[in-house]
């Protein structure tokens, strides 16, 4: 560390100090050896090893003590200046810290102390860069936490405006009466009965967002046989298979798959994939849900043959609200929430899910732990 004028005049005030302090330390200490020498000779004589010493401090002539005695008295001396100096050192440095961190704690976050100290004090500028690391990456996470909190109401708020307002309009024709006759009424109280069930989607699957997103939500486990249960998915889609004129069927090698997991988050998550593959799998003709299994995990991909999702796309399908469709309209892009959901829930298992997609095949891959670790 580089010393200011000002530290270096203190520094050599405070040798000289120290130095005045040791002299008058050694002069009252031969004052009271010569006190001592002429109260109880005797006993005195009794440490031969400093005989040498006490015998010329006796004669009052200190230039006569030994040459054990200066070297010995001179180190004392040295070492004591140093310590005293080197104290005061640190103490320097440690203001100079002090105040760098006073003007990071005024906002300048990006600051860092690039002064070199050496030794212990080093370990405290990195410790203090650690932290005020960590400090800014708090408070952009949480900037980002409030950012898309803003972003989840507008979106809400926007999804519900829509079919409200529809809601709204035709309920207001009726309540006016401005229809002609009766099938127009039931046209009206229709839209709106639609209109209705869909801000109900909405708020369910917002519920279910918000439910699975924390970390503490419960799972309610079971043993259960992953490709049994994939069977009857698929059954339960074979009709919608067939208005869209694709084939859906389970591919796997394994008769059976056992695991442990939440079945009723689970299906949510399939019965999700498997509606967006029929849905959004345009010119395809197959729809076909692959399981394996390696180590202590299954492997299960949904996949379909229709076209493919755009690059800039495949990235942000798991954002809330994201629709592959520029339209936001909800009957073609939904809440925008159901893979959303699907990831919070594969994550509450401890697994992961990921999308990829060519001209061939688009796949949802979703990796599951065939146990699920105990929580203590």
């Amino acid at each position: 560390m580089k010393l200011t004028r000002k530290e270096k005049s203190k520094l050599v005030i405070e040798g000289f100090i120290t130095i005045g302090l040791i002299l008058i330390l050694y002069y009252a200490a031969f004052v009271i050896f010569n006190r001592m020498l002429m109260d109880a000779p005797a006993m005195i004589r009794e440490y031969w090893i400093f005989g040498d010493a006490i015998i010329s401090i006796r004669g009052n002539q200190i230039i006569s003590v030994t040459p054990f005695f200066i070297i010995f008295l001179t180190i004392i001396a040295i070492a004591t200046i140093y310590w005293r100096l080197k104290r005061r050192y640190k103490q320097m440095q440690l203001n100079h810290i002090i105040s760098e961190l006073h003007y990071i704690a005024e906002g300048h976050y990006e600051h860092r102390i690039t002064t070199v100290f050496g030794d212990d004090m080093e370990k405290v500028v990195d410790s203090i860069h650690v932290l005020v690391d960590s400090t800014v990456q708090a408070m952009e996470e949480e900037r980002r936490i409030e950012q898309s909190k803003d972003e989840l109401i507008t979106n809400v708020s926007h999804d519900i405006r829509t079919p409200l307002t529809s809601i709204i309009g035709y309920l207001g024709l009726i309540e006016e009466r401005r229809y002609q006759n009766e099938e127009e009424l039931l046209k009206y109280t229709h839209t709106a009965y639609t209109k209705a069930k869909q801000m109900k989607v909405l708020v369910e699957d917002l519920f279910e967002y918000t439910k699975v997103r924390q970390t503490t939500t419960p799972l309610n486990l079971t043993q259960f046989d992953m490709v049994q249960l994939l069977e009857q998915l698929v059954a339960d889609f074979e009709l919608e298979a067939e208005k869209r004129h694709m084939e859906i069927e389970v591919i796997t090698s394994y008769e059976t798959v056992q695991m442990e997991a939440d079945t009723e988050k689970l299906v949510r998550v399939f019965n999700n994939l498997i509606s967006n593959a029929l849905k959004y799998g345009k010119g395809g003709k197959k729809v076909y849900i692959e399981v394996q299994k390696t180590g202590k995990e299954a492997i299960i991909s949904v996949n379909n043959d229709g076209a493919p999702i755009p690059e800039k796309s495949l990235n942000q399908l798991f954002d809330r609200f994201y629709r592959v469709e520029e339209s936001r309209s909800q009957e073609t892009g939904g809440t925008g929430l159901g893979l959303a959901i699907a990831q919070s829930i594969v994550a509450l298992h401890g697994g992961y899910i990921y999308a990829s997609s060519d001209d061939r095949l688009t796949r949802f891959v979703m990796h599951l732990p065939l146990k699920q670790l105990a929580v203590e």
